[in-house]
């Protein structure tokens, strides 16, 4: 259960042309994690700024950035980040096969030798912050300065994202009151 009620347009003193530009952003609708961050107007513009360029401004390839946003998901425990993302990542044209084989990618024959750099990756910036040079070197041979940092931002990003979903316990949407 989300620990902080839910705003939109509607709640006094919140700034209805930023809700406007978020709705924007998102295709017209607002979400859970929306309705947490509009309770700051700076962070929640911020934020729709800044995660509106990792999602669309960027020349990461987006089943690379699908692939580790999901990671971070499973890695961080974030069933919200991750209910979120697996539509996206199949519209990228990540497999299903992939999807359901994120929490042992170590093991599953399904990644080839990019996605497998990409993932230790991801998995290093999340679970011990540095990455080792061995882990740098694998994803430095498969992307170029650009896409690499590209796909730091994208998982230093997530993290955020996840952190933030996860204390305020933001509910997948239609989950409310379940």
């Amino acid at each position: 259960m989300a620990r902080l009620p839910h705003v939109d347009e509607h709640t006094p003193g919140i700034d209805a042309e930023l809700v406007a530009l978020v709705r924007q952003r998102r295709g017209g609708t607002l979400l859970n994690l929306d309705r947490q961050l509009l309770h700051s107007a700076p962070v929640a513009r911020g934020w729709n700024t800044y995660m509106g360029a990792i999602r669309t401004g960027c020349v990461l390839d987006g089943r690379l950035r699908e692939l580790v946003i999901l990671q971070v998901a499973v890695l961080n425990r974030a069933p919200y980040e991750f209910a979120q993302h697996v539509p996206v990542a199949l519209q990228e044209g990540v497999p299903q096969a992939q999807v359901d084989a994120l929490a042992g990618w170590r093991g599953a024959g399904c990644f080839d030798a990019r996605e497998r750099a990409v993932l230790a990756y991801a998995e290093a910036m999340t679970l011990t912050v540095q990455v080792g040079d061995d882990v740098f070197a694998a994803v430095r041979s498969v992307l170029n300065a650009r896409e690499l940092v590209e796909l730091t931002a994208t998982v230093a990003s997530y993290n955020m994202v996840s952190r933030f979903l996860e204390a305020l316990g933001v509910e997948i949407e239609g989950a409310e009151g379940r």
